[in-house]
């Protein structure tokens, strides 16, 4: 008997009956001479301090280093301590069953270091000694379930791959526990959570956040001219900046003494040609669906799962933007597929079969996994978020394989007396993959005006001259688009240029990682959502400020990181050397963070309104009373808006709170109201001009 481990009972379901097990049991499918069962994610994990007999937050332990590291069951937390997860340990009881009885087994975790490593670990504690293979594939589709039965590989290829997630897995353990432990020593009062990508996450929002809230805004004043030829309405700027109004409005009065005309100084015409654009990995899905869309990095890949447990793409955690070269035969049926979908279809007309472009298409250029493609399975029955999502893959492999878009760019500029006006226009020659969507302009770019012929030395008559106010801008907050870019290219941004040319192309975290250290920082309330961009609370701005000048804040130190763990993963570096590195770092950042002296802001201290005899705990997300007989909580967060600590203050002194602005209801709709306690401390809203209302 061959046992085979899935990921998920869903992926498990899928592969059971290709291969014929399909009788069901208990947390397994049986038949054909296999049983195929499944983990349920991360059944097992690296235990935490305590587990060690270590007392957490205690000085006198840091730094902690295991040596072996322990695995145990998932744990659950359960009244004010942790255990196993009952479904874990029970799941985990029948693949130790199956694993002993089998003679093999086939590894049919996801094809990535965190599939890898769900698996490995689950080997390592139950002491399992059985041979295995992997199914290596990148769709759940019937045919790359056939081919890659059909085409197993031994386990030990897989060895670089386990050892990066281990690596990782490690890295993380030893810097977020002992960093985190010794910053909340530091402070004294609460828990603040450091990690090793994280942490530079928040680093990369809050710097950003103070350059925008510091930058000065400066204003200045160009000139712009309208002009018409031939029919044609168009307009030039000034390529000079005046700091005074008065002073280009001057300019204005004597260019109209001048004759209120300007001459062609000079007309360059090029073609400019577009390449079509790569294939989405995941980095790229996310940041386009947060832009068009407005759905988190998390959210995305979640409804790419969902796809790809549905058969409907391949698999959406992968880094590379191309295929490699056998994949090719398939493009063709898959563009055809998209024929059958109302919203593909007007797009798949566009394109010029015999003409595919094939810049996609490099061996070289593909990781574990190939970039993001369709399968030949059309959905039928998807939600809104879903069907946007599966249509930006499919538009995207469109685009790909078109022709590169080819324009006509004519800048032109002017002479009024001697001041130089700009003005830049364009036309498509050919459309090629921007006519696939019909958009012929950058996200970002501005519309480029339609011009007339225009040759040096023409005079043109000035219709109308105005003087345009324009300010400086800072730079822009992040939005989770902008802050996976950010993450994906960590490394160009490092100031030491040789540092810079080693880590050029390596980011912080992965692309199967990002979404989750984003929402790790929302978890911790370290920042929050305003509109589209990513803004650090109050709480993120402290940590930042206790941590900016350590090394743990440090992107190219993480960077740096990551490069290590690519090498491991191609048998390029050793694993134990890396983990040693760690070890080192981890005992250098706990003895620099115990040393850190923290002035934290004064809370205010407040007497339990229920009764009337503790004072009250406040805490991130919640103020509660010590006494566990009263038991008085108010949770901090009232939807989706923080009360500070001035507005607690109130409510809990004089029973009511200022205006609450900006709460959303569940439906999504924001309100603003008080927030009032009643006779028996209960809360509950009540709105200007209306009748209380129960929270």
């Amino acid at each position: 008997m061959i046992t085979v481990i899935a990921e998920k009972p869903s992926v498990a379901r899928e592969i059971a009956a290709l291969i014929g097990a399909v009788e069901k049991k208990e947390g397994y499918l049986e038949g054909n001479g296999y049983c195929v069962t499944w983990a349920i994610g991360h059944l097992v994990g690296l235990a935490m301090p305590e587990d060690y007999g270590l007392r957490g937050f205690d000085q006198s332990t840091l730094p902690i280093l295991p040596d072996p590291f322990k695995l145990v069951v998932r744990q659950v937390k359960h009244n004010k301590a942790y255990r196993p997860d009952p479904g874990a340990v029970k799941q985990l009881k029948v693949i130790e069953r199956l694993f002993n009885s089998c003679q093999s087994i086939i590894v049919a975790t996801d094809a990535g270091r965190e599939g890898e490593l769900i698996f490995r670990y689950i080997y390592s504690y139950l002491e399992c000694q059985k041979p295995f293979q992997r199914l290596w594939i990148s769709s759940l589709t019937e045919k790359a379930i056939k081919n890659g039965f059909g085409n197993l590989k031994a386990g030990a290829e897989f060895n670089g791959l386990f050892h990066a997630a281990q690596g990782r897995s490690c890295a993380d353990w030893l810097i977020g526990i002992n960093a985190t432990q010794a910053l909340s020593i530091a402070a004294g009062n609460g828990i603040y959570s450091l990690g090793r990508v994280q942490t530079p996450t928040l680093g990369l929002i809050c710097k950003r956040y103070l350059d925008n809230t510091t930058f000065k805004v400066e204003t200045y004043y160009q000139i712009q001219l309208a002009h018409n030829k031939e029919f044609i309405a168009f307009k030039s700027l000034s390529m000079n900046k005046w700091k005074e109004k008065k002073l280009a409005e001057d300019t204005v009065k004597s260019i109209a003494r001048n004759g209120n005309t300007v001459s062609v100084l000079s007309v360059d015409t090029k073609s400019v040609t577009e390449q079509a654009p790569l294939l989405f990995d995941l980095a790229g899905l996310q940041k386009e669906a947060n832009k068009k869309l407005n759905l988190s990095a998390e959210e995305t890949l979640g409804i790419a799962q969902v796809l790809y447990e549905n058969k409907c793409i391949t698999y959406p955690r992968t880094g590379s933007k191309y295929i490699p070269e056998d994949v090719w035969p398939d493009i063709p049926d898959l563009v055809r597929a998209l024929q059958h979908r109302e919203s593909c279809q007007a797009a798949v007309g566009k394109m010029k079969w015999g003409r595919f472009n094939k810049r996609i298409v490099n061996d070289l250029r593909v990781t574990d996994h190939h970039g993001l493609l369709i399968t030949g399975k059309i959905p039928s029955a998807l939600s809104a978020k879903e069907n946007a999502i599966y249509d930006m893959i499919a538009l995207r492999l469109l685009e790909a394989l078109s022709q590169a878009c080819v324009k006509e760019v004519t800048d032109v500029v002017f002479l009024a007396l001697h001041y130089e006006f700009s003005m830049k226009g364009s036309k498509i020659i050919e459309p090629g993959w921007r006519g696939i969507k019909g958009s012929f302009l950058a996200d970002d770019a501005e519309p480029e005006q339609e011009i007339p012929e225009l040759k040096k030395g023409d005079e043109l008559k000035i219709m109308q001259a105005t003087v345009l106010e324009k300010n400086t801008k800072p730079p822009l907050l992040f939005t989770e688009a902008g802050l996976l870019a950010a993450m994906e290219t960590a490394g160009r941004g490092i100031a030491s240029e040789e540092e810079r040319k080693a880590l050029q192309n390596i980011g912080i975290g992965t692309p199967a990682t990002r979404a989750a250290i984003i929402e790790t920082l929302f978890t911790r309330l370290y920042i929050r959502r305003e509109k589209k961009a990513l803004i650090p609370t109050e709480k993120g701005l402290q940590v930042y400020d206790f941590v900016k000048d350590h090394k743990i804040a440090d992107v190219a130190m993480t960077a740096a990181w990551e490069l290590a763990l690519q090498k491991i993963e191609n048998n390029e570096s050793d694993v134990h050397a890396f983990k040693k590195d760690i070890e080192s770092y981890a005992r250098s950042i706990t003895k620099e963070l115990l040393q850190i002296s923290i002035a934290l802001p004064e809370q205010p201290k407040l007497v339990c309104p229920k009764c009337r005899s503790r004072t009250l705990l406040i805490r991130d997300r919640v103020v509660k009373c010590p006494d566990t007989t009263c038991s008085w909580i108010q949770f901090r967060t009232v939807c989706g808006v923080t009360l500070s600590a001035a507005e607690l203050q109130r409510l809990v002194n004089d029973g009511r709170t200022g205006l609450i602005k900006g709460m959303k209801s569940k439906s999504g709709k924001k309100f603003d109201a008080f927030i009032v306690m009643d006779v028996g401390c209960r809360t509950a809203f009540e709105f200007e001009g209306s009748l209380r209302k129960n929270k």
